[in-house]
């Protein structure tokens, strides 16, 4: 609707020649510097809030650890690491314990396999072993 009006108040205007391409924005020199301590400013607010909410949270785990010690309950980690050991313990003579990790060369069917077939051919005698060699 501007834009409209300009033209019927006297042709090309300034605007005008900025929309067709001619002379753009004027620069200010000290847009660079602005802009750094615009940056800046805003870096320094949020390390400031950072530093706000961090000790806004020490506070916290302070009454929380006093509420702690009062009525004599223990932290979530420490539960679960209690439990975790107490578990390893009471599982060590037990013959319900957790299985561990099969051991390497155990489990591979093709391996066993061929150590019985290995371990048939020591026993039999020379010639029948030589017979099942050339296969």
């Amino acid at each position: 609707m501007n834009f409209v009006m300009k033209q019927a108040l006297g042709g090309a205007t300034k605007d005008m020649g900025k929309m067709l391409g001619g002379e753009g924005e004027e620069k200010d020199p000290d847009a660079e510097r602005k802009e750094e301590e615009r940056q800046e400013a805003l870096r320094q607010q949020e390390e400031e809030r950072k530093a706000k909410y961090a000790k806004m949270e020490a506070e916290r785990e302070s009454l929380r650890q006093g509420i702690r010690d009062k009525y004599g309950i223990k932290k979530k980690e420490e539960k679960e690491a209690e439990a975790q050991a107490a578990m390893e313990q009471a599982s060590e003579g037990s013959l319900t314990r957790p299985k561990k990790a099969i051991p390497a060369g155990c489990g591979n069917e093709e391996e066993e396999e061929e150590s019985i077939v290995d371990t048939v051919m020591k026993f039999l005698p020379g010639p029948l072993q030589d017979m099942f060699n050339k296969k």
